[in-house]
């Protein structure tokens, strides 16, 4: 007899992975972490199961899109009252806050369930090549 095995979500022991984002492209590096988020990358990936991997991605001020989007790409955030739209290029973005780019991209990429909202949270984006995950030692991936 032949039983599916599925791994429980203290299964595996979660690595720290470090990704330097200078001159990347921003949907192919969302696709990738997206991915190491999820635990689509481990053989034994499972849908409904939390098997994801942590994400260091430093540099996002270094971020590319290509094309014209650095000047037509809009980012929406409306503050729930009437009148509270704000619009926001890609490049007033980048220039005010870099890592919300990034933290948007993958964000769109996870399930929308709470499981997906736990995966996010795994997620750190910093500013230049200094972050504060030294003492987990991550591995470095060149994307």
């Amino acid at each position: 007899m032949n039983n599916t095995f599925i791994p429980s979500s203290g299964y595996n022991q979660k690595t720290w992975y470090l990704i330097d984002a200078k001159d990347k492209t921003l949907g192919r590096l969302a696709t990738e972490i997206a991915t190491i988020l999820q635990g689509k990358n481990k053989v034994n990936y499972y849908p409904s199961v939390d098997i994801g991997d942590y994400v260091i991605v430093t540099n996002a001020e270094k971020i590319c899109v290509t094309g014209n989007k650095n000047k037509q790409k809009l980012y929406y955030r409306h503050s729930g009252r009437p009148g509270g739209m704000k619009i926001e290029s890609f490049k007033d973005l980048q220039k005010r806050l870099p890592e919300r780019i990034l933290e948007k991209a993958v964000k769109g990429m996870l399930p929308k369930n709470s499981l997906g909202r736990k995966m996010f949270t795994r997620l750190k984006v910093v500013q230049g090549n200094d972050h504060k995950y030294l003492a987990q030692q991550p591995k470095t991936i060149n994307i």
